[in-house]
């Protein structure tokens, strides 16, 4: 039972709230999955790559607050509960311990190319049903893309 009426019928419901739940997953287990190996990062280019790590944690945990709020807008329960997003999240694990900054380089790549595939997924399927969600998406994903160029550029 939803105590908020959403402005969206049932049927857009089923595709949107998947697509926006994926998405607060997705956002809270890259700012986890950042902010681990920004504790944990050493060698040469420890403060830029430390110094970005908190920028993609910054930018994760802004949208994953943004498209949890659309979705109880909505009326769909947003579920960022640590079961639910280690369960569901596209992002692999972190190796333990210190993370030499050439493989932190590397981590968020990897991380940051999945949760970008599964964004564009959600845009695709969000644009006949509810295009403001699909905008917020696109916000989102805008920012992820940019955080993977610059973590692509440190990987050359």
């Amino acid at each position: 039972m939803s105590v908020v009426k959403s402005a969206l019928s049932d049927a857009e419901l089923k595709v949107v709230g998947p697509a926006l739940q994926g998405a607060l997953v997705d956002l809270v287990d890259l700012s986890l999955v950042a902010k681990q190996v920004h504790w944990n990062v050493v060698g040469p280019r420890f403060r830029s790559v430390h110094l970005q790590l908190d920028d993609v944690v910054a930018t994760a945990r802004q949208h994953s607050d943004t498209v949890a709020e659309r979705a109880a807008a909505l009326g769909v329960n947003p579920d960022g509960r640590a079961a639910t997003v280690a369960g569901s999240s596209a992002i692999g694990t972190v190796p333990e311990g210190w993370i030499k900054d050439s493989e932190a380089v590397e981590v968020l790549v990897v991380a940051l190319g999945r949760v970008v595939e599964r964004m564009r997924e959600r845009i695709a399927v969000t644009d006949e049903p509810d295009p403001v969600s699909q905008d917020l998406l696109i916000a989102v994903t805008g920012d992820l893309e940019k955080h993977a160029w610059m973590f692509r550029a440190e990987s050359s």
